[in-house]
């Protein structure tokens, strides 16, 4: 493919060296020469020294052959303009990289929608929800980040005493918004259908909206949820983000900001969050502020080494469950030698999201949830699709298999029987394996 990528910064260089490694062609604008020319000395890549919100600019860099225009500043308002010049004159697709929650958040205005933008990424955003589903259940499933986080699945044990037991799925008082994607029962695994009991020892698959995830998970589980003590370490956005996303009853979070102003700042954002002017760099903070009492500690400064030594600092002070977050992917690899429990890089978030986006056609295997018996599809209705126009229960699905989600522009929901499938929905499709042929026939008309 034809990849245009704006900005030659950490985003941009990771993701010109991952594509370009990945057999395509690519081309980097960027307004800086030394920046430039030290991509251009390790990479077999075009290059165009231009300001990438010119128009002049995308057409020297052959942006009427693009089949994929990533804009990757480090500002979002170039990104944002950039990607919609980009549109307008002709790329395939376009993707903006943006970090503020002002245009992420599509509650109050869709930039994306308005500027004809196919996506936004925030690196810092996807990797603040990956990192808060580990601390949630570590055993939960990724879909990616499939509706931005509003869905979610686990795997679950339903516990000796449950309320489901020996209920029939049609019969589960399971709140709207919430499915059983899968059951594994013994050493057999299945999708289940309308009149599949629930049994002692069986293991689930719940998927629905994260709303009420906990109210569904009650009629599985009856243990108390435990309430975990998380400690974050970092005052950027990435750890607004993961506070945001740890805003439930069962999580106590404390944040440990190095500047007052911004301590303050984020205590008037997030009343949920305990926020805690410091210096975690002290010989005594940890000890001071009992660290290894917590269950989690995450490290997410703007200073990798600084993040790493934080965290394995922690682990060795007791804490369950460290996390290290670092903009250099190639350290990912050596974290677990230094005791560290897991590690991220929103570099490396965000190569993986554009390599997805680059997956041809209208469906793609998004995970496995049940081994060599369930996967789980996002698919693109087609304007020609013969489900197009249809109530999901006059829909005869390719064998056993569930619609378990529905996004709809900026809107997302777990669909019902009587629910109309349009050209243009993405659905999230749980069934067995080897069924792209059968989803691709009905819901893209090919």
């Amino acid at each position: 493919m034809n990849i245009i990528i704006a900005g030659a910064g950490a985003v941009g260089r990771h993701l010109a060296e991952v594509l370009a490694g990945s057999g395509h062609n690519i081309t980097v604008v960027e307004k800086n020469a030394a920046t430039l020319q030290a991509l251009e000395n390790e990479l077999d890549i075009g290059s165009l020294r231009a300001s990438c919100t010119h128009a002049s600019a995308l057409m020297e860099a052959g942006i009427a052959d693009c089949d994929m225009f990533i804009a990757a500043t480090d500002n979002d308002e170039v990104n944002l303009l950039s990607a919609a010049v980009a549109t307008a004159m002709g790329a395939a697709r376009c993707v903006a990289r943006i970090h503020h929650r002002t245009y992420f958040d599509s509650s109050v205005f869709s930039y994306q929608r308005h500027l004809g933008i196919d996506h936004l990424i925030c690196p810092e955003y996807a990797t603040a929800v990956a990192i808060a589903r580990t601390l949630r259940n570590p055993g939960s499933l990724a879909v990616e980040n499939f509706a931005r986080d509003k869905i979610e699945m686990q795997e679950l044990k339903v516990s000796d005493d449950a309320k489901a037991l020996g209920v029939a799925l049609s019969a589960l008082d399971l709140p709207s918004g919430v499915r059983i994607a899968t059951v594994t029962r013994g050493e057999r695994s299945f999708i289940p259908d309308a009149a599949t009991e629930i049994i002692k020892d069986d293991i689930v698959t719940l998927v629905g909206e994260k709303s009420r995830f906990d109210t569904a998970r009650k009629l599985l589980q009856t243990e108390k949820v435990k309430k975990k003590h998380v400690v974050v370490l970092g005052e950027s956005a990435m750890g607004v983000w993961l506070c945001r996303a740890l805003r439930q009853r069962h999580f106590a979070v404390r944040l440990y900001a190095f500047e007052r102003e911004r301590a303050e700042e984020i205590a008037e954002k997030l009343p949920h969050v305990t926020v805690i002017q410091a210096n975690p760099t002290e010989p005594t903070f940890f000890a001071e502020e009992r660290i290894g009492d917590a269950d989690a500690f995450v490290a997410l400064s703007d200073d990798d080494e600084h993040n790493i030594l934080a965290a394995a600092q922690a682990k060795s002070v007791g804490v369950k469950l460290a996390v290290a977050v670092t903009a250099r992917s190639t350290y990912l690899h050596l974290l677990e030698h230094v005791g560290i429990d897991r590690a991220f890089s929103p570099r490396a978030v965000a190569a993986r999201e554009i390599q997805i986006l680059l997956e041809p056609g209208p469906i793609r295997v998004a995970a496995s949830l049940v081994e060599a018996t369930a996967d789980v599809y996002e698919v693109t209705v087609g304007t020609k699709a013969p489900a197009s126009g249809l109530a999901l229960k006059n829909i005869k699905l390719p064998g056993p298999c569930v619609v378990a989600a529905i996004q709809r522009g900026d809107e997302v929901h777990v669909p019902v029987a009587d629910t109309v499938i349009e050209s243009g929905d993405m659905l999230l499709v749980i069934g067995r394996r080897e069924m792209s042929k059968s989803l691709r026939k009905l819901f893209a008309g090919k």
